[in-house]
């Protein structure tokens, strides 16, 4: 059931086969019941702000169909909160697509440049006359996230954003000096460069915030970092066709092929062992924490934030292969469209 062109050797009957292997990722994942309004308001926002323009289908932001993952990772959450998050993940999509493509791909200094204008846009309140439609949307998205948030939580948002521009520059300045980063090197630099931001809106969406000081424990950064990890590495496998035939090798099979000596085919079949691995690593983290919450004598309301926020963590996963199975955002051409969905099928 792959998502991209015939004959591509890297596809998503890999990640699903990991869901026969991983008994965590066995069941499809959960649908918000009022999931149908959201496509249409989702569109409607991203037009509105520039973000799409044409037809959705002709372009790769268009066809991702983000609102489908929001709705399978807060499948009970408030219908706007998760079309919040809906509009969240369509500008994090078209930062990404700005950020791979000349003339930012290959330069830092240009990475760095956008940002510094995102940021000071966030911290100003409003965007500047005749900016671009990456800087209007953050602000209107920054202003309906923060307002309810703590200090401490808006500051780590703005932690992660920077880490995401860190990455994202490192990145370019590899494809600039035909850099190719190690298996290692590249699992730190793809968790900075998948938005990690995008993990910290689970507590806005659901009307919580976490315990600062559980935040920095070693198993809450191994059952985060592991979910990350698997998102990152899944979303390689579905776009390693697509990258590769760009020449960008920051995909985990193109790395641990260029590590290893692998064939394309090879290297994603160790992708999917280390998925599965990662998987484990993040369940056996969170059954460790309440152990942990113990130790820290955490509030009552701060023990229900830690597990709602868990829930959405563990579940992210097989969400995200779900909407991987269903987005067109890594379609090269129409010759796959039924192929996609007949991988649909499957999943209901």
């Amino acid at each position: 059931m792959p998502v991209i062109s015939v004959g591509r050797v890297v596809d998503i009957s890999l990640l699903l086969s990991t869901s026969d292997r991983v008994a965590p990722l066995a069941a499809p994942s959960a649908m918000h019941p009022e999931s149908w309004q959201l496509c249409a308001q989702v569109e409607s926002w991203a037009r509105g702000r520039g973000l799409v323009l044409g037809d959705p289908d002709t372009s790769p932001l268009g066809r991702a169909r983000c609102e489908r993952l929001a709705a399978r990772v807060f499948p009970a959450a408030d219908l706007a909160a998760v079309d919040l998050f809906a509009r969240w993940l369509t500008w994090a999509l078209a930062l990404d697509d700005t950020l791979d493509h000349p003339p930012l791909a290959d330069s830092g200094s240009a990475v760095h440049a956008l940002y510094d204008d995102l940021l000071r846009a966030m911290r100003r309140g409003h965007a500047r006359p005749g900016a671009r439609p990456l800087e209007a949307a953050l602000v209107e998205l920054w202003d309906a996230t923060s307002r309810s948030m703590s200090r401490d939580w808006r500051r780590r948002f703005m932690l992660q954003l920077e880490a995401h521009r860190d990455g994202c520059a490192e990145e370019a300045v590899n494809r600039r000096i035909g850099h190719v980063p190690t298996p290692a090197a590249y699992t730190a630099l793809r968790r900075r460069a998948c938005p990690p931001f995008l993990y910290d809106l689970i507590e806005p969406v659901l009307g919580v915030e976490l315990a600062p000081r559980l935040l920095r424990t070693p198993g809450w950064k191994t059952l985060s970092h592991s979910v990350a990890d698997v998102v990152a590495w899944t979303n390689d496998l579905a776009s390693h066709d697509l990258e590769s035939a760009r020449g960008d090798v920051h995909n985990y099979p193109a790395v641990l092929a260029a590590a290893h000596g692998l064939d394309a085919a090879s290297a994603g079949d160790l992708v999917v062992e280390r998925v599965a691995e990662r998987v484990d690593d993040a369940w056996k983290a969170a059954r460790g924490l309440p152990d942990m919450l113990d130790r820290l004598h955490l509030t009552a309301a701060q023990r229900a934030a830690a597990a709602q926020v868990v829930k959405v963590l563990l579940d992210t996963p097989r969400a995200h292969l779900d909407w991987l199975a269903e987005s067109g955002r890594y379609e090269s051409g129409g010759s796959v469209t039924s192929l996609r969905l007949d991988a649909l099928a499957s999943l209901r």
